[in-house]
């Protein structure tokens, strides 16, 4: 609600104050910087002071930087306000991410952390056909930010009375087989609940083969994933559709990005949990196929909106595997905030340069040139997922 709010308005925004798309990228790509930077800093911190304080945290930063963006007028009060926003806003998932830990067991990782991942894919449909309406009523673009916060008021208030960190929290005693013993996480050192530093649980990471993997996938899968978060509605606008029509359209992309993220979980818990990574793989090689057709038929809408709704099945499914089912299989409940931040970390480095490429690209070479770019994206991420599932082999071997 208080974030996919901002591609949506991107088109409006334009109009208002006569931006270039390279001038919005500015937005887009210094408030993807800070979202990274928020991920190294608030992974390590979640493991260390838990996902509830830091979860309600983050959306309470994201709702009052919704509003100071609604009370802004030039570029540069945009990128400063946005930034915090996102900075805030990098809480999140680091905090579900552990709770969900301290949750399931192992063996549901990929069911479970599926249909967790819905909480920013179809909450991004809802928010998405939000902001369409919004502009349809005649609502301005202000209030594209002003209304998703005061619902997002409401939510913080329910979550922090609803939610809790772990089962004992609501029945006392009750625990979770955390053992996550078929992991292949060089954290030895954290056992029977014993904490260790967060110096040598990055340490440990960084030195694990499948992590350094991991790390170069989504770095490729938030070049993907931020161009089309950021650019969709804006690319359906410049070639031709109306400013509601193309919003409620780029809902599609992450509404079949839900049953993607849903079916690829359930299938690896049930036919590949011990290597996630080669249907991941093939999805990539078909979503290059796809980015192509794009380039091919442009001129038809119909047409580029099917391919980009199988473009969202195609990217958000992997995309969500990455850091929620992977991090989890790999780093365990204790260090999974930690390995979650340093991914999204260096992912949304990633997607500050490929939002800003999206910008510019399409101002200089056009759309097309932005999609082939694209699709080279997607070879390099499938080439990526490749050599991460020959990882998962060898030590299934």
């Amino acid at each position: 609600m208080c974030r996919a709010n901002l591609p949506a308005a991107f088109p409006l925004i334009s109009q208002t104050f006569h931006y270039s798309n390279t001038q919005l990228s500015y937005i887009g790509a210094f408030s993807e910087a800070a979202y990274a930077l928020g991920k190294f800093i608030n992974g390590p911190l979640t493991d260390k002071i838990g996902g509830h304080k830091v979860f309600l945290a983050g959306l309470a930063g994201g709702i009052v930087f919704n509003f100071a963006f609604a009370a802004s007028h030039t570029l540069f009060a945009f990128i400063i306000v946005w930034c915090f926003c996102r900075y805030f806003l990098s809480m999140g998932w680091g905090g579900l991410v552990k709770m969900i830990g301290q949750w399931y067991p192992p063996e549901k990782n990929g069911t479970i952390m599926g249909l967790i991942s819905i909480n920013f894919q179809f909450g991004g449909v809802l928010g998405t056909i939000l902001a369409g309406y919004l502009v349809a009523w005649g609502f301005g673009w202000r209030g594209v930010f002003i209304y998703p916060a005061l619902i997002g008021v409401v939510i913080l208030i329910w979550s922090a009375f609803a939610a809790k960190e772990r089962p004992g929290d609501v029945i006392k005693g009750v625990q979770v087989d955390r053992s996550h013993a078929d992991s292949p996480l060089a954290v030895r050192e954290i056992k029977n609940g014993e904490r260790v530093s967060v110096r040598k649980i990055i340490s440990a990471l960084l030195r694990l083969r499948l992590f350094q993997y991991l790390m170069t996938f989504s770095f490729l899968m938030h070049v993907l994933r931020s161009f089309f978060f950021f650019w969709t509605a804006k690319f359906l606008v410049d070639i031709g559709m109306h400013d509601s029509t193309a919003i409620f359209s780029s809902a599609l992309f992450p509404l079949f990005g839900c049953l993607g993220t849903i079916l690829l979980g359930w299938y690896t818990d049930r036919f590949a949990r011990r290597d996630r990574a080669k249907p991941m793989w093939m999805m990539l090689v078909i979503l290059a196929g796809c980015l192509l057709a794009i380039t091919l038929f442009i001129h038809s809408r119909l047409l580029v909106v099917m391919l980009l709704s199988a473009c969202g099945f195609l990217v958000l499914a992997p995309y969500s595997m990455s850091a929620g089912a992977l991090t989890l299989d790999i780093a365990g409940p204790d260090a999974a905030a930690t390995s979650a931040g340093l991914l999204d970390g260096v992912g949304y480095i990633a997607g500050a340069i490929a939002t800003f490429i999206g910008g510019y690209v399409s101002d200089h070479f056009g759309w097309i040139g932005v999609f082939r770019f694209l699709a080279c994206s997607a070879i390099v991420a499938a080439l990526s997922a490749y050599m991460m599932s020959r990882g998962f082999q060898k030590i299934s071997d």
